[in-house]
């Protein structure tokens, strides 16, 4: 049965040319109750996004950015998919979306604590809600909250961060969004301090919100994330990983998309609104 127009979410897509927001758009494109009326990415700017991707039945026009965008149509829901070296441009976007009444999802990695706090602000101002998720497959999302009711129980833990060698972001969104949810549970034991370590600093990896991150870069890799829990003579590893395709985060995106109405000011992860 198809939507009434009244029940139609209309959303912007920012980065709907990318590798994840291409994937995304067509997703969007099959929905009976969503309708992609705008799409932002530079390099395509002025040519209708069916054609820059190769689906007929998305008829929107790609804009230069996202100001241009949201000035042209209105929506209910923006996506935010922007490159994560581009931090500064993918605040900016997130708070104009706001600013014009939008709700928000955000699948763009790199915002830190701090970025995330002024989100906030400006989203409770506005009385809208932002679905923050660095990792849309619902494999990962799954991964996220076992871990975090592992935590509980089990006081010693690291996370193993894998991409391919030319991601730039260390740890990924993925990895920084777990140690900053897994941290909020427990502060990991060690067994030597990092301060005592014998060798080369770093070599323990990074500590991310008292957690400690070990990016693993290397040709072979897409993306993965586990987390390994270390007790007397037993040992617990929770791993996610994902192929080349960009499908595994379709569906969990367009959850969010469902489902950011639902909340108001920033929510970080996606099994937040999962009821699980």
């Amino acid at each position: 049965m198809e939507a009434s127009s009244a029940d139609i979410i209309n959303i912007v897509l920012g980065g709907a040319s990318g590798w994840a927001g291409s994937a995304l758009a067509r997703g969007i494109g099959r929905q009976p109750d969503m309708r992609l009326v705008g799409a932002v990415g530079a390099r395509n700017a002025g040519r209708r996004l069916g054609d820059v991707i190769g689906d007929d039945s998305l008829e929107c026009v790609v804009s230069q950015s996202t100001e241009e965008a949201l000035a042209q149509t209105k929506c209910n829901v923006y996506v935010e998919y922007g490159k994560p070296a581009d931090v500064g441009v993918v605040k900016r976007n997130i708070i104009t979306a706001l600013k014009s009444g939008a709700h928000v999802v955000v699948g763009s990695s790199g915002l830190s604590d701090g970025d995330y706090a002024e989100i906030d602000a400006a989203a409770q101002s506005h009385q809208r809600g932002v679905l923050a998720c660095g990792n849309f497959a619902l494999t990962a999302v799954l991964l996220q909250r076992f871990a975090e009711m592992a935590a509980a129980y089990i006081p010693s833990f690291e996370i193993l961060d894998f991409g391919p060698e030319t991601k730039a972001d260390s740890p990924s969104g993925t990895g920084r969004e777990l140690a900053s949810r897994l941290g909020r549970v427990r502060q990991p034991e060690l067994g030597v301090p990092l301060d005592q370590v014998n060798g080369p600093p770093g070599v323990r990896g990074a500590s991310v919100n008292g957690v400690q991150v070990h990016a693993v870069r290397l040709p072979g890799y897409v993306l993965g994330i586990e987390v390994v829990f270390g007790m007397n003579d037993q040992r617990l590893h929770i791993r996610h990983e994902a192929g080349g395709s960009a499908e595994p985060y379709v569906d969990g995106a367009l959850l969010a998309i469902r489902k950011v109405h639902t909340v108001v000011g920033v929510v970080r992860g996606l099994d937040r609104v999962m009821n699980l």
